[in-house]
């Protein structure tokens, strides 16, 4: 998902209220259980982009507006009536750093009202009596909610002790940081121009960004000063750029850089969708490449990509940990394991998954891990490179699930290369770019292991 400012009111907008209903109903979803991103495929085109930005913020701060929601009702109304009372607390709730809302204080509190005619009629007086005096004691009650993990951190209590845990020096940071908007960071199609050449086009349109200068991005990733539809973007539907955070851009590159691919060289993307790695390693070199994912709608949004850019792979639906059941045989050259995770390290793009996420998730998803490591090794050539890959900042899903990994293998058959950039943490590191990073990290929270196979004797 890309990040978009909140919604404004104006000529052709959407009424807010109606964007409310639509967004409380997300958040009554993504409370129980759903994903954001499957709501909101089923809201209106129209609506869409206005209730990602309204449920997006919400999510965010969906700790806060739960705790002082308790405080103005401890006893918890209808799931119905706390979706629309605490997305519009959320709302209502001073966030630093990010300038005053589009819309003022009684507008939102008489749409919301407005909104709960719509939804939920008989509770309409009582949001607004709550939404009314929230803002007359607004100072106490948000100091007082701070008072609680839940309403400091805007996190579920299990995910601040886990962070905690497992970084002790940075963990207030990691859990400040997931609830700041990211940075809209693009990948300029390496067969197609450079990074620098298309900053100065942008510049020519009057729309800033600036070009990453880290050599491990090839200077081919760009970041945009304000996050824009894609379809604002020049040269987007020819293929000459991607939205791609700048963490996921490293993938690629760790590959095939150094690794002397032959062309045609044949390689797997395993759990491939929604593709942007597989792109961008067919933007780099000419590879025989097959993309697998074992979700076959997903895996019809890589060759949505694929079009897009003009690039071409086999696709095949099969889980990785199975590989008697869609491979043919012949060992890879490379793999590329971005292996199913938390997707701890990306909350601030996907900020219902906090919510989501269950404290046994972590076990469940590293015995995958695990099963996929086992199984794909076989399949490597060897003096062949599997890259392991995961959006998470916990280290059972990367440096210890590597180690393990390493464990099991004979001794100086699997050899971890020293590029592995190992846990890459989602913190402000960026301060050459000055007013752009406005203290927001620049890159997502990801984990790399680089492993080469021994060459038989």
């Amino acid at each position: 998902m890309s990040p978009s400012p909140l919604p404004t009111s104006g000529h052709g907008a959407p009424p807010l209220a109606r964007l409310l209903e639509h967004t409380a109903d997300a958040v009554q979803a993504v409370r129980g259980g759903k994903s954001l991103t499957d709501v909101l495929s089923r809201c209106p085109a129209e609506l869409r982009p206005g209730v990602q930005s309204l449920s997006f913020h919400t999510l965010r701060w969906l700790g806060s507006a739960t705790e002082v929601r308790a405080m103005l009702a401890p006893k918890t109304p209808p799931p119905a009536v706390d979706a629309l009372l605490v997305t519009a607390l959320a709302l209502l709730w001073p966030v630093e750093g990010e300038g005053p809302p589009p819309y003022a204080e009684h507008t939102l509190v008489d749409q919301a009202v407005g909104a709960a005619r719509v939804r939920t009629p008989a509770a309409a007086n009582f949001i607004n009596a709550v939404l009314r005096r929230f803002l007359r004691e607004r100072d106490a009650l948000v100091t007082a909610a701070r008072h609680s993990a839940l309403g400091a951190y805007n996190h579920p209590l299990w995910w601040v002790e886990r962070v905690k845990h497992d970084w002790p020096q940075h963990w207030q940071a990691l859990l400040a940081s997931a609830n700041q908007r990211p940075p809209m960071t693009l990948r300029v199609n390496a067969r197609r121009g450079t990074g620098a050449n298309y900053v100065g086009g942008l510049a020519s349109l009057g729309r800033a960004a600036t070009l990453l200068d880290d050599p491990a991005l090839g200077g081919q990733a760009v970041v945009l000063a304000q996050p824009c539809a894609v379809n604002q973007l020049p040269g987007f539907a020819e293929g000459e750029v991607s939205v791609q955070d700048a963490a996921a851009q490293r993938a690629a590159r760790l590959l095939v850089d150094g690794a002397n691919l032959k062309p045609q060289a044949r390689v797997l993307d395993a759990c491939a969708a929604p593709g942007g790695k597989t792109a961008h390693l067919l933007e780099l070199a000419e590879l025989d490449l097959l993309a697998l994912d074992s979700d076959p709608v997903r895996l019809a949004r890589v060759q949505d990509n694929l079009n897009r850019l003009q690039l071409k792979a086999e696709l095949k639906a099969g889980d990785g940990r199975l590989p008697q059941t869609w491979w043919d045989g012949r060992l890879f050259d490379a793999i590329l394991l971005d292996a199913p995770c938390t997707a701890s390290g990306i909350v601030r793009r996907h900020p219902d998954v906090r919510w989501l996420r269950r404290p046994d998730d972590i076990q469940a998803l590293s015995r995958i891990q695990s099963e996929l490591l086992d199984a794909l090794w076989p399949l490597l050539a060897p003096g062949g490179r599997l890259l392991y890959a995961t959006c998470s900042i916990f280290p059972a899903e990367g440096r210890q699930q590597i180690d393990a990994f390493l464990q099991r293998q004979p001794p100086g058959s699997a050899l971890l290369q020293p590029q592995s950039p190992g846990h890459l943490l989602p913190l402000p590191d960026n301060a050459a770019l000055g007013a752009l990073g406005r203290g927001v990290a620049l890159q997502d929270g990801f984990f790399y292991a680089l492993i080469q196979k021994a060459r038989s004797p």
